[in-house]
């Protein structure tokens, strides 16, 4: 087998195939899988690492924030990184030093230190998923990608759903340090298995030069805006100084970023790429659905805790169900997904989650687990249907080194489609149970024969009838808010049946969506 895989490199790039492709495809998995579990792992921890390093519970947010805007600054960097180092090379260097930054952030003794090293390991990590879905595409044969493409669309839908419950439980267990130090055989078991296996994977380099511009505006454009997004909610929007300056920070910044993008001769993010239909629709519609998936899987976790009652252990068994589905099905989607026309596999899984949104827009305070879990299961099916479909069809006009470009550029504007959605859904689910909360009130009426019982069965005490009252209210305006909110989110799924079909076959020409990794 090594030998074959030898001889195969030295023919073109998209006919290399590794010595054992099941044990490269675990190393590309499990670096993605470890790299997207990072991103939730460390949020329910965040008290006790505030508590221990002596910080603030707002300070300790930057744990968060600080590896967002450095991943989102590095994302769409990848297509410059790759073509100047190469795919393998970046995958392996990224992995170890991601191991690396995690080491460091466990062994913080501030929270100074731990948001430096957060930084540090958010830029590593941008490049990680782009390349592992370049590189799964480039060696697997032609009839086989859809189930790379299925596998990276498993990974990303159980690790953040696994985050949450395993960073709880190894906080409970053993401490917040190893929410990081589990990274650091993972992550060398990763990279040196790829190393091993791509190692001899032929790459043509181009050192082109550093489009300074493009990565001065990028910084600064793409960081106000992530830390905006972040800290939007927390500072009360643009009633804050410091939210009026990101923004006007990062509106100038991204126009110049956009107009020199698309006018220079080397650009260091590839704008050019939306040129390609199937890029450009299966990008639009890939941002739009992860940011209202990211609503429901963000929205629906915090309902639970805060609106229902439940603990965080029981809200995460409750959302968990969401992973069954495309675990079970990953192995068929990606064996027989390309029979079918993939536009009407990703419109049945939108049509799906918009009936599971509408699902949880009837739901009410006394809604049992049963429910909410079946809703979660349900969904998983929309799920599997969705991610291997739709990075098919962004793929499949991109060609050679576009790939890996494209693949950065995709996942950075679906980062930021998440942030988006994140910032806005959280807004507009209090803002919504503020104004229910008017609404409501105004129906209490002094000289109403029920508030006169409620009363006397409070003991004639007003202030405790009054405390119970403004309590039920209180949590039916913010159930009002999540159904009306998740009616919306049902509207919006079935609106992206129309965008998918903005894709026009065939999205699996020869060699493959994206055949080869460079000619």
């Amino acid at each position: 087998m090594a030998s074959n895989a030898a001889t195969a490199t030295a023919g073109s790039f998209g006919e290399f195939r590794p010595a054992s492709l099941p044990l490269a495809t675990m190393g590309l998995s499990l670096a993605t899988f470890m790299q997207v579990l990072d991103i939730t792992i460390a949020n329910v921890s965040l008290p006790t690492i505030a508590g221990n390093l002596g910080a603030s519970l707002t300070q300790s947010t930057w744990v968060i924030t600080s590896f967002a805007v450095s991943n989102a600054i590095a994302l769409p960097l990848t297509g410059f990184l790759s073509r100047r180092f190469g795919e393998v090379k970046l995958f392996v260097w990224a992995t170890a030093l991601f191991s690396l930054c995690s080491l460091l952030c466990g062994l913080s003794t501030s929270m100074d230190e731990l948001v430096l090293f957060r930084v540090l390991q958010g830029a590593v990590a941008g490049p990680m998923y782009p390349i592992t879905q370049s590189l799964l595409v480039s060696i697997y044969p032609r009839e086989k990608r859809g189930m790379a493409l299925a596998i990276l669309g498993m990974v990303t839908v159980v690790a953040p759903i696994a985050g949450p419950v395993l960073g709880g439980w190894i906080t409970e267990t053993y401490s917040w340090e190893w929410i990081f130090f589990i990274n650091v055989p993972i992550g060398l078991f990763a990279s040196s298995v790829v190393a091993g296996q791509l190692g001899g994977r032929v790459e043509q380099l181009r050192k082109a030069r550093v489009d300074w511009v493009g990565l001065i505006t990028l910084v600064f454009g793409v960081g106000s805006l992530q830390v905006l997004l972040d800290k939007g909610n927390e500072l009360d929007w643009f009633r804050s100084p410091m939210i009026v300056a990101l923004a006007i920070i990062s509106a100038v910044s991204l126009t110049v970023f956009l107009i020199w993008e698309l006018t220079d001769d080397e650009p260091i993010v590839d704008l050019r790429l939306f040129r390609h239909r199937n890029f450009a629709a299966g990008t639009l519609a890939l941002v739009l659905a992860y940011a209202a998936f990211f609503s429901i899987g963000l929205l629906v976790p915090l309902w639970l805790q805060n609106t229902i009652g439940y603990t965080s252990i029981w809200a995460g068994l409750a959302t968990a169900p969401i992973g069954v589905i495309p675990v079970l099905l990953t192995f068929w989607v990606g064996k027989y997904a390309t029979r079918f026309d993939l536009r009407w596999l990703a419109a049945m899984a939108f049509v799906v989650m918009g009936l599971t949104c509408f699902m949880r827009g009837r739901f009410n305070v006394e809604v049992d687990f049963y429910h909410v879990a079946m809703a979660q299961l349900l969904q998983g099916l929309g799920v599997a249907l969705f991610f291997m479909p739709i990075l098919t069809i962004l793929l499949s006009d991109l060609e050679g080194p576009e790939v890996s470009e494209g693949s950065g550029l995709a996942t950075f504007l679906r980062s930021v489609g998440g942030s988006f959605s994140a910032s806005i859904t959280t807004y507009i689910w209090t803002r919504g149970g503020v104004l229910n909360h008017a609404n409501l009130v105004e129906h209490i009426n002094a000289y109403s024969s029920d508030v006169r019982d409620g009363i006397a069965a409070a003991g004639g005490h007003l202030q405790r009838y009054a405390a119970e009252v403004n309590g039920m209210i209180s949590q039916q305006a913010m159930q009002i808010s999540f159904n009306q909110l998740f009616d919306a989110l049902g509207f919006i799924f079935l609106g992206l049946v129309a965008v998918v079909w903005l894709a026009k076959p065939p999205f699996m020409k020869q060699g493959g969506p994206a055949a080869s990794s460079g000619h």
